[in-house]
């Protein structure tokens, strides 16, 4: 059935290797993350038998698939406090920055007997979670009040980079997190276990040598998954960008022109759209929409068919200037962006897998 996303697993397998090495072989410990393939349990199978050291999510949902693992579990997304039992139930780690909700995990956390970890974000610019680096009372009051929790362990720091106001990981700024850390274990006799670094705009400066000295774990999701670091959308050597690809079928192929005719207001989604004039094409309207994938992160794999647009349930191509005579059952296939990986794997109720 189609549409349907295709899993190389040997690919994402030479991913995941090369992702260790890189990581791993840089002194830090790394955190898989698994909500762009939405905790995929084929892809676990390769994790759990690989020597990466956490599994992570923003999604309590997908810990919750994984049951009995070797892996240490990691809540990506900071917890909301109605899922504080949840958390500590299916997550061994769990990144925060509100010091009541921390206090809500501490009472879960003595509730189920366990003693839960945590790492205190920081936000070093990029504007999304954390306690403001400039804000060093805030920092120092917060971790005053997590040292008071019983069945809190404050394991360490983290930042997140990029992912919000595109900040790109730099030695300068993370050089910051290393420095607020040493603060800390000066200032309250303790020593942090773990400094997480960002996600996969940061694994550029390992080939730098840029990764600032303290800074002992990283958060990788897209770089193993499409081969790609985010800072810059450089492909990685020797990693892979089609270990995922979607198959969707057509079904209408017709001669249109390309303007719409008619006063013009806003498509399904509130977008008011705008047309180039190409004249007379031919057109392919295939079985996949807005609501399976971003079709503004697909990439087919014939390139001279391009994207005209979409709506929720119909992707419309270009296949005027194509060498193959596509007809109306055949398959086009694409390459995904990250956001239409994500997309593909959450609408898994319309898009099927299959595994080569």
């Amino acid at each position: 059935m189609y549409p349907r996303l295709v899993i190389d697993l040997k690919k994402v397998k030479n991913n995941l290797d090369k992702t260790i090495n890189m990581v791993k072989g840089s002194g830090c410990s790394l955190m898989i993350v698994t909500k762009g393939y939405c905790a995929d349990m084929e892809i676990y199978k390769l994790l759990e038998a690989s020597n990466i050291d956490y599994l992570a999510d923003s999604r309590i949902q997908n810990l919750k698939k994984y049951g009995k693992t070797t892996k240490e579990r990691v809540l990506l997304r900071l917890p909301m406090m109605s899922e504080a039992e949840e958390v500590v139930a299916h997550a061994d780690l769990s990144l925060n920055s509100e010091i009541e909700t921390i206090k809500e995990l501490n009472k879960a956390a003595k509730t189920q007997n366990k003693k839960h970890k945590i790492l205190q974000m920081i936000d070093l610019g990029d504007l999304r979670e954390g306690i403001f680096f400039k804000d060093e009372d805030e920092i120092y009051n917060t971790v005053e009040e997590i040292l008071k929790l019983t069945n809190i362990e404050l394991f360490g720091l983290g930042v997140n980079l990029t992912c919000y106001g595109a900040v790109i990981p730099k030695k300068e700024n993370l050089s910051l997190l290393v420095e607020i850390a040493t603060k800390i274990e000066k200032r309250f006799n303790i020593k942090l276990q773990m400094l997480s670094g960002g996600n996969s705009s940061s694994v550029y400066l390992i080939g730098k040598n840029e990764l600032p000295e303290g800074i002992n774990n990283l958060r990788v999701g897209e770089a193993f998954l499409l081969g790609d670091e985010t800072a810059y959308s450089q492909m990685l050597e020797e990693f892979h960008d089609d270990a995922f690809t979607l198959e969707a079928e057509i079904i209408e192929l017709k001669e249109k022109q390309t303007v719409p005719i008619g006063e013009t207001g806003v498509d399904a989604f509130g977008n008011k759209p705008v047309y180039e004039d190409l004249g007379i094409i031919k057109r392919a309207i295939i079985a996949v929409g807005r609501q399976d994938v971003d079709p503004d992160n697909l990439h087919p794999i014939d390139s001279k068919i391009s994207i005209l647009g979409a709506s929720s349930d119909h992707l419309i191509l270009n296949v005027n200037n194509t060498d193959k005579e596509y007809k109306v059952g055949d398959i086009v296939k694409f390459k995904l962006s990250y956001s239409s990986l994500l997309r593909a794997t959450t609408s898994s109720a319309y898009v099927e897998k299959a595994y080569i």
